[in-house]
This record gives C-alpha cells, structure tokens and sequence, in this order.
C-alpha cells in the first residue's frame, strides 16, 4: 500500500526542506509543487499578481493526477504544495488517499524566512494573500499542524515522527 503526504503551508514555511526529509529518511518519491505551475502562472507570480482559484485548478490538477500515477505503480509520495484553502485539499485527495503536513507560522516569523530565501519566483509581497487565503484543516480532513517556531531539525523531527506513526498505522 502506497502513502501520499502532501506538505503544505504558505511560502517560505519550509515546505521544500520537510518534503526532502521525507524523501531521503523514508524513500519516498517527491515531487516540487511549484513545478507543476504553467508558465502562466509563474510569470503571474513573479509580477507580484496573486493566482486567482481558476489559476490554481489546472495546477492542483495536476499534482492530483501524478500522486494517482505513483499509487497505481505502488510508489509512497511526497509533495510539496501550499494547499491553502479546503476546497484545493479536496481536488488533491481525489481519488488518493493524503495525509496533509500543515506547517504553521506566524505572518511575522515566516515573513522573516521568505526576505532572506533567493532564487525563489515568489516575491515576499505575496505572503500577505497567502494568508488571507489559508483556510486551517478542518476536523474531518487528513492532517495534522506542525509548528515551524523551532529550528528546523526540530520541525524536521517532528515531522518524521508524525509520518513514520501514520505509515505505521498504514502497514508500511
């Protein structure tokens, strides 16, 4: 039995690094959600013009139909995407069964995270939309909140314990 683990959080969250720790530490195959971005999109991105939910359907798309591929192959993924809001969730778990890594943060603490990344299309005057568009996992979705207010082999910890528990859970 394959297991799907999508990372999640707004930009600069750390996303990238936890979806790495679960690849190298579980073997799981992974995948960049932001490289499944249109050219569209990105280009959006990079003026600094947040995506609209129509933007977003293609992309989530997407992600949806690789994990499905990998599940039929018997692959465990892991993916890292922002997964904002509940109604993206949902057309990410369709048909596949995902456990969601919400990172957490305050605007302020990851603010200060995203200012010093480089090499990233997503200006850090986007966070801001990003969180009016977070919508918390609700009680009835797949997921669990895992704080970033700690240094990231602590997030990084954390994280491992939680997916290597509900692989278990799993029987993988």
């Amino acid at each position: 039995m394959s297991v799907h683990i999508v990372v999640m959080g707004v930009a600069g969250c750390g996303k990238t690094t936890v979806a790495e720790a679960i690849r190298d530490q579980l073997g799981f195959e992974m995948a960049e959600g932001d490289d499944f971005h249109s050219k569209a999109n990105v280009d959006k991105m990079s003026r600094g013009v947040p995506l609209t939910d129509s933007d977003r359907w293609p992309w989530l798309g997407a992600i949806n139909r690789w994990m499905i591929d990998r599940s039929a192959r018997g692959c465990s993924t892991v993916v890292s995407c922002s997964a904002l809001k509940r109604s993206y969730r949902d057309v990410l778990c369709k048909g596949v069964d995902v456990l969601f890594i919400h990172l957490v943060g305050s605007q302020e603490l990851i603010g200060s995270r995203l200012a010093m990344r480089t090499g990233h299309y997503m200006p850090s005057s986007l966070l801001p939309s990003q969180f009016a568009d977070l919508e918390m996992l609700q009680p009835d979705e797949n997921g669990v909140e895992i704080p970033v207010d700690g240094t990231p082999e602590e997030v990084e910890a954390l994280v491992m314990k939680t997916v290597k528990s509900y692989c278990a859970g799993k029987g993988e």
